[in-house]
């Protein structure tokens, strides 16, 4: 008779900090006489050596892994894992494996003592089996290989260790809405008052106005554009730590036999933005960007939502952000249909955003290894290697990978009500960076003096007026005698008729400088000042004075009465008045002017200068201003597209002091804390580029939303702060040759850009740069499409409960009116049977009913809350389509850490592959 080998089963392993996924597998050995096994001989299995077998020391306190010993052999594909033998019974072999089961070959050898060659025992697998050397048994499953770890199904019960509110919002189409058909009306050129009465069809009775819409046939897709009403499917997303596993290998290192390695491990984590540039004979440009800062699957999907601008946002105070999915307008009212259609989207999504976070993770870790020969003070990890060996050894240094599982699971459906907010940005305010821009330096620039204003000269003439016969006098004049005026005489005479002098003489005063008249105003006539005979004695001189020419001031005496005193000539003095040239004549003026142009132009250079370093400054100093918190943003937008909505209500016609019960009328019946919106982007709105006419390209008097502003360096505004700050990114019109040109194109042909400026320190611009764009210094992708958005679609789910109370109140004449819900609804397949032939209002209210009821039953509640419960539940197939309150879809994500283990491996030195 032969040995027996019997498998006994498999228990858990109870040791705490073990893997649950770990059994304790046992084995009996049954001897037909003492002879066969001998007390203190050692007897063993020998399993195949890709089983995952765990070493018994690491499991001290199992009392049936006591005395069992486990022993690899590398020049063979068997292991060895025994006891010594106790007494002359039944022997027992335990060890501890995955649990993973698979028949496989088995062998028992035995041993005399250690280090001796192992002997064959032939054995049989059952009492009346036969016996052979190598027997079929339940054994450990082969180990997987490098790669995902374990199956999913290792993991049930796993408990989430975070979770993601998700959505996808279908419209309802059939009810025509009294907000957004008027506002269509009004697009078309017609009024449609509230209280109109209803009508079935676009294009008839009151709603004649909209016929052009009506286009589509039957189901034209304005339906759902002007119904108030639409679906909000909630899911919620999981994510669990199923297993961690070891990767690729990393890097390598060798050890000499005796040989001592310190490795030293370096784990760095990018996220910042870093560029240098370099520029010799040749340039090189080098760009290295952090993809994200997460390392975690959960909260990278967080960021992803929060920053994906195609999504609705809410906020509230206990669940930050949800992402809502805009889908196709739904044709059926049904809740399973329409659950149905938005696990398809929420699937699409989700998987794509959890695929793209696990991607930019990947290579979000480097890990640098560095041998070194001395002792260094690094607070990098170190580790001390060591070859005690007498043989090479080979180590790959492999890095740490986890596998997280997802999951999504349909949470809820909220009726909800649906309303357009055009230009949703106006109301918000823009943060403004101060900035203040020194005055330039111009002492380097010599500025004229002005000279001072030319003013009325007051000076005095001196000459002499002689004694002069006239022709027809007959004698010499009399020197002591007095002269006077002969009447009807133009000379002076004495009383005798054959004695006579000049009367009159011109003279020529030097004028002050070029372009002075002499003046002839009243008060400045010519005046004497004194006269005086040749002997120097006061003399008798009395005369008047005729200006003959100003300009080159000559005038004239005109002598009434003299007395020469004896001597030949009157010595006088006149008080002369010089009026200046116009300052446009006034050289000294003029040079000034000259002097000032070219002082001005030079100052204005370096103004200039000045000012487009100061822009340059301003746009490497905008573009570091750091974002304001996400959620604050998203705050605002909400209240700024809540404020126009309880505006365009107006329940009480105007009263303010009212506004606030329509405010709480609202909030009743809606969650307003939980109001969602999503941004129509700007290409709807047809307004041209400012400073162009209407649709035409941009021209050389466009500006885009904010053109560099002058600067004002007199300081003249009345703003405290004008000229000192910055509100955007600069805009600024360029021009360029049209595609074709081949030569140097008029002015007047040029292609004209609103472009956007940049330096070399800036990062790239921000999204919508390009298009022309508001940009909020301090916003981010998203505020900065709601700053240009052409308007919102709000949409405000209904509280639980409180669902039938909203639609009646919808319906009502002053909200959203009942227009086309009596129109008949068409059904769809999958719609409850008792909806055929019946109206859309009817529908709806047996929708609202179905959706109030369930959203108060507190066993869907439980049941959307049961997976904190119960745990990871494996999905059969990965996904279905999704039933009210059902896990739907299922998933896995392998992302690294920054751990790397040193594993040994073997090569053959002939092949050099890895045994």
């Amino acid at each position: 008779m032969a040995l027996v080998v019997t498998f006994t089963g498999r228990t858990p392993l109870t040791t705490p900090g073990s893997g649950s996924w770990l059994r304790v597998w046992s084995y009996t050995i049954q001897p037909t006489s003492p002879a066969e096994l001998l007390p203190g001989q050692r007897v063993a299995l020998a399993l195949p050596a890709d089983a995952d077998v765990r070493d018994p020391a690491l499991f001290p306190g199992v009392p049936a892994l006591t005395g069992t010993f486990l022993e690899t052999d590398d020049g063979v594909s068997r292991q060895y894992v025994g006891r010594a033998v106790s007494g002359t019974g039944t022997q027992t072999i335990s060890f501890v494996a995955p649990q993973a089961q698979q028949n496989r070959e088995l062998m028992l050898v035995t041993q005399s003592q250690p280090g001796r060659p192992w002997s064959v025992k032939p054995f049989a697998t059952s009492t009346s089996g036969p016996s052979d050397n190598v027997g079929t048994l339940p054994a450990p499953a082969p180990a997987p290989g490098p790669g995902p770890g374990r199956p999913v199904g290792d993991f049930a019960g796993a408990v989430p260790y975070a979770s993601e509110l998700f959505g996808v919002y279908q419209p309802l189409p059939g009810w025509l809405g009294h907000s957004s058909t008027a506002r269509a009306a009004a697009a078309l050129g017609a009024a449609l008052p509230k209280g109109t009465p209803g009508a079935g069809t676009l294009g008839e009775g009151p709603l004649a106005a909209l016929a052009p819409l009506a286009v589509w046939g039957n189901r034209p897709p304005t339906d759902g554009i002007l119904s108030p009403v639409g679906l909000v499917n909630l899911f919620r997303e999981y994510f669990f730590e199923f297993d961690t596993f070891l990767g690729t290998p990393v890097g390598h290192l060798w050890l000499s036999p005796g040989g001592t390695v310190e490795v030293v491990e370096t784990s760095t984590r990018r996220t910042l933005v870093e560029r240098t540039a370099e520029q010799s004979e040749t340039a090189t440009r080098k760009t290295e960007e952090a993809l994200t800062d997460q390392t975690d699957l959960a909260d990278a999907v967080k960021e992803s939502n929060a920053n994906e601008t195609s999504l609705g946002v809410t906020s509230n105070a206990s669940a930050n952000y949800v992402g809502i999915v805009h889908a196709d307008v739904s044709a059926s009212y049904s809740t399973k249909n329409t659950t149905n259609t938005s696990s398809e989207v929420s699937h699409k999504h989700s998987r794509t955003q959890s695929s793209k976070a696990s991607s930019e993770i990947t290579r979000n870790f480097k890990t640098t290894f560095k041998t070194v020969t001395e002792t260094t003070d690094t607070s990098s990890r170190r580790y001390v290697v060591q070859n005690t060996t007498d043989k090479l050894v080979n180590y790959e240094l492999r890095r740490k990978m986890r596998k997280v599982g997802v999951q999504l699971q349909h949470i809820g459906t909220q009726l909800s009500w649906q309303v357009f907010v055009a230009d949703p940005g106006r109301a918000l305010g823009l943060g403004e960076l101060v900035h203040v821009v020194p005055a330039p330096d111009l002492t380097a620039l010599k500025q004229p003096v002005k000279p001072p204003p030319l003013a009325q000269a007051h000076v005095t003439f001196s000459d002499n007026y002689p004694i002069q016969r006239t022709e027809d006098s007959k004698n010499a004049p009399h020197q002591d005698a007095d002269w006077y005026k002969q009447d009807g005489w133009d000379r002076l005479w004495r009383g005798e008729e054959d004695e006579y002098i000049v009367a009159h003489f011109d003279y020529s005063a030097p004028p002050p400088g070029p372009g002075w008249k002499l003046s002839t105003a009243a008060g400045n006539e010519i005046r004497k000042v004194s006269a005086t005979t040749s002997s120097g004695q006061v003399a008798k001189f009395l005369a008047t004075y005729e200006v003959v020419d100003p300009t080159s001031g000559r005038f004239r005496i005109n002598c009434t009465n003299v007395h020469f005193g004896g001597g030949t000539y009157i010595a006088f003095t006149l008080a002369l008045v010089w009026e200046p040239p116009p300052p446009e004549k006034d050289p000294a003026l003029q040079q000034y002017l000259a002097e000032l142009a070219v002082y001005e132009h030079e100052a204005a250079k370096v103004q200039r200068a000045a000012y487009a370093q100061a822009v340059h400054d301003r746009l490497d100093l905008i573009a570091k201003v750091g974002q304001r918190d996400s959620e604050d943003l998203r705050k605002e937008e909400r209240h700024s597209v809540f404020a126009d909505l309880i505006g365009q209500l107006d329940l009480f016609q105007g009263q303010d002091e009212k506004r606030h019960l329509s405010a709480e009328l609202i909030r009743g019946m809606f969650d307003v804390d939980q109001m969602l919106y999503f941004v129509e982007p700007d290409y709807w709105r047809p307004t041209p580029t400012p400073g162009t006419p209407e649709a035409a390209w941009p021209g050389p008097d466009a500006v885009g939303r904010y053109p560099v502003p002058p600067h004002d360096w007199e300081a003249t505004s009345g703003d405290p702060v004008g000229g000192a700050t910055v509100t955007s990114r600069f805009s600024h019109t360029g021009a360029v040759n049209p595609p074709r040109a081949t030569t140097s194109t008029p002015l007047d042909k040029l292609e004209h850009r609103v472009d956007y400026l940049i330096t070399e320190n800036t990062p790239p611009a921000p999204t919508g740069s390009s298009l022309g764009w508001l940009i909020q210094a301090d916003g981010d992708e998203r505020r900065n499409e709601f700053l240009n958005a052409s308007w919102v679609k709000a949409v405000l789910p209904v509280r639980p409960g409180h669902e039938l109370d909203a639609l009646g109140w919808l319906s009502s004449a002053h909200v959203e009116g009942d227009a086309a819900l009596d129109k008949e609804y068409a059904w769809q397949t999958g719609d409850p049977a008792d909806w055929q032939g019946k109206s859309i209002g009817w529908v709806l209210q047996a929708l609202a009913a179905e959706l109030q009821a369930r959203n108060t039953d507190i066993t869907r509640t439980l049941a959307a809350e049961r997976v904190f419960e119960t745990g990871f539940d494996p999905l059969d197939g990965g996904f279905r389509p999704a039933d009210p309150y059902q896990i739907f879809d299922q998933w896995t994500e392998v992302l690294p850490t920054d751990q790397v283990v040193a594993v040994e491996v073997t090569y053959d030195p002939r092949t050099g592959r890895q045994l």
